[in-house]
């Protein structure tokens, strides 16, 4: 277990540029666009001569809201916290791809895989420290660093309304953050299964292809579509191409993009509500959780279980030489 540890911090260390500073400075990025659009919120409105004082509208909407209507605002701010995330998804996801792509092939580019094999380190654990750091450590960063830019992005907006007499801490005593932190945190291991074709195919072809991984990597799945979908036209085989699209290729393809099991299975989701009203907390491990009873989902896993067994079969014989 301390070998398989020291294999996953090696692996950070090695990545520390997307598993670290990409989410961070992804972060910086949406805090910094939060504080340029408050800026031109403020300069617009004192142009135009927009004034929010102690007794401005906005405080008497404030006043009179009921416990609904305070509810909704409450989750209304958990969304907010929920956005910071949305450029973290989409860099957590290339982050992700592209170390699952070159995870191994760097490794016997670089010659360095002679080092490696001559330490007593199975190919097993090696290839399981990749898939451990791209399921595991890579979100858990993204999902840390995504919850505290959700957190400063709510304090920026406190301090800009506080200067015109609006007491908005009362109002941000309605989110829930840990909720918001619980149900991203808890998506993790739902992340972990989803992704493993994903994660699976990446490493096999990290693992088999002499040169150029991106090429095969997509090229495979996309040309083997296309000869469904034509197989389909012509009519020599009865071949459902938009089954094959959906749940070969882009599932080959995108399933390690956080989210992606969110939207395949929309179908299978049911909607909570709160009051009456649809419940805009779609992340509430309530609803996220059903998807363990997909079957997609678990045929995937297995799938993605059989491809890195692949890809530990050819670490352990490719010869590059």
């Amino acid at each position: 277990m301390k070998t398989f540890t020291w294999l996953v911090k090696r692996e950070f260390w090695e990545h520390r540029g997307g598993f670290l500073w990409a989410p961070v400075i992804t972060g910086g990025i949406f805090l910094l666009l939060n504080l340029m659009a408050i800026i031109a919120a403020e300069v617009v409105g004192s142009r135009h001569g927009v004034r929010w004082g102690a007794s401005s509208e906005l405080q008497e909407v404030i006043r009179r809201m009921d416990a609904g209507d305070l509810s909704q605002v409450g989750t209304a701010l958990d969304m907010a916290m929920y956005s910071s995330m949305a450029l973290l998804t989409v860099v957590l996801g290339f982050v992700v791809f592209f170390y699952c792509l070159g995870a191994v092939y760097d490794e016997r580019r670089d010659r360095s895989i002679l080092f490696w094999k001559s330490l007593p380190l199975s190919d097993s654990a090696t290839v399981l420290s990749k898939v451990a750091s791209a399921t595991l450590v890579a979100p858990i960063i993204a999902t840390l660093v995504g919850l505290a830019a959700g957190i400063l992005q709510l304090v920026m907006l406190a301090v800009a309304l506080s200067f015109h007499g609006v007491d908005v801490w009362r109002l941000l005593l309605l989110s829930h953050p840990f909720r918001v932190a619980a149900n991203l945190i808890g998506y993790i291991p739902l992340y972990l299964l989803w992704a493993l074709p994903s994660v699976g195919w990446l490493l096999l072809c990290s693992a088999w292809a002499r040169t150029k991984p991106f090429l095969w990597a997509v090229a495979l799945p996309v040309a083997t579509g296309l000869l469904v979908t034509w197989f389909g036209i012509m009519g020599l085989f009865n071949l459902s191409s938009g089954w094959f699209w959906q749940n070969i290729v882009l599932r080959a393809l995108f399933s390690a993009f956080p989210g992606a099991g969110v939207a395949w299975n929309a179908d299978r989701l049911t909607v909570s509500t709160d009051g009456g009203h649809a419940s805009l907390d779609f992340m509430n491990l309530g609803q996220t959780y059903q998807m363990l009873g997909s079957a997609n989902l678990w045929i995937g896993v297995l799938a993605g279980a059989g491809l890195i067994g692949a890809a530990i079969w050819f670490r352990r014989w490719r010869d590059d030489s």
